[in-house]
Order: C-alpha cells, then sequence, then structure tokens
C-alpha cells in the first residue's frame, strides 16, 4: 500500500532524514519515533501530502486519500462539534449521515455535546470532535500524529482498540506518539534521529 524510497528531508540547512526507505502494507501498523525537532511530523505531512519540499519517492497504492488527522484538534471554535465531525469527514468521505456524525461523537464520549460549540471545549473534547472521523472514514490508511496527547485514560483506551481493530481489518497505521501502545496487532518502528 505504501511505498518509501530515498526520501531526504533538509530544513533550515539541517537535515531531517536523508534516504529513508521503507514499506507498509495491508493489515500493518507504524510508529514513528524520536526525539522533539527530528522530523516525525514533517514526514507523517509528507506521507500525506502536505509537505512538499522534499526527495525521493512515496507511492501509495490506493483508491482514496489516506486520513491524516494532525496533532492539533483542527477544529473551529465557532462550529459546535456536529457541525465540525460533518465538515472534517466532508473533506475526505463527502456527505455523512446525521445518524452516523451522532453515532461517531458518542464513540469518543462526546454524547451530549453534539451542539456545544468547541470553542467551549477543553482541549481533549476539541481532540476528540477531530478523532471521531476514525468511526466515519472509509480510509483504508490512516497517518496519526500525536492521537493521543489531551486524551484522558479512557479516551486512550478506546482509541487504541480502534486503532486494532482498524489494522486487524487489513487497514494501515502510521502514528506518532511519546507513550506505549496497548495493541494486539504487531507494531514496527521507525526511529528518526538517530
Amino acid at each position: 500500500m505504501l511505498n518509501v524510497r530515498n526520501l531526504t528531508c533538509i530544513r533550515d540547512e539541517r537535515v531531517l532524514f536523508e534516504n529513508l526507505s521503507f514499506s507498509l502494507g495491508a493489515g500493518e501498523a507504524l510508529r514513528v519515533e524520536g526525539s522533539n525537532g527530528t522530523g516525525k511530523t514533517t514526514l507523517l505531512r509528507i506521507l500525506a501530502g502536505l509537505y512538499e519540499d522534499y526527495e525521493g519517492e512515496v507511492d501509495w497504492a490506493l483508491d482514496e486519500f489516506p486520513l491524516y488527522v494532525g496533532h492539533k484538534p483542527g477544529v473551529k471554535d465557532l462550529l459546535t462539534a456536529t457541525e465540525n465531525l460533518t465538515w472534517l469527514s466532508a473533506l475526505q468521505e463527502g456527505q455523512v449521515a446525521p445518524d452516523a456524525v451522532r453515532a461517531a461523537l458518542a464513540q469518543v464520549n462526546l454524547r451530549g455535546f453534539e451542539d456545544v460549540s468547541c470553542g467551549s471545549m477543553s482541549e481533549g473534547q476539541r481532540k476528540r470532535v477531530n478523532l471521531a472521523r476514525l468511526y466515519l472514514t472509509r480510509a483504508s490508511a490512516w497517518i496519526l500524529d500525536e492521537p493521543f496527547s489531551a486524551i484522558d485514560v479512557s479516551g486512550i483506551a478506546a482509541l487504541e482498540e480502534r486503532m486494532n481493530d482498524h489494522v486487524l481489518a487489513g487497514g494501515l497505521l502510521l502514528l506518532i506518539t511519546h507513550q506505549q501502545l496497548q495493541l494486539d496487532c504487531a507494531v514496527r518502528s521507525l526511529r528518526l534521529g538517530v
């Protein structure tokens, strides 16, 4: 599904990674590791097609774009949880049924917050609105940058379960996290900055 060949990225005259090559297929998970500033987020943004200042090849064998969820909540303060999730999902999936949006918000423990402005929510709640996309997407490849930041213990467990289900169903998962993962599927590691 994903082949990366000889990927090199230099920012501000500093080499983040050079001649990086790896492949990832259906039913596989890859955790990108490294200290702050080693290019983890840049790598994920390159793989998601959001950053183009690099050399090398990134080949996705997909019928759809991978789903990218960045480390920031990515929601609009003036919109409600329902409006944000509907808008975010429509960017990737097209029109999403209102019942599906409500069900996805319930999956991330936001039942009762459907009509609350995201500007009134905590950072963790705002992050969960964005992560609810994982319950709506048909994308077979997920790229998640620090999905556990600002998420409480029960939210982390639910998110790990969703990731695990996705990979075991043949999905592909790339993520950055600084915490231990509790997944049933095998997770490969790619360390940057060594």
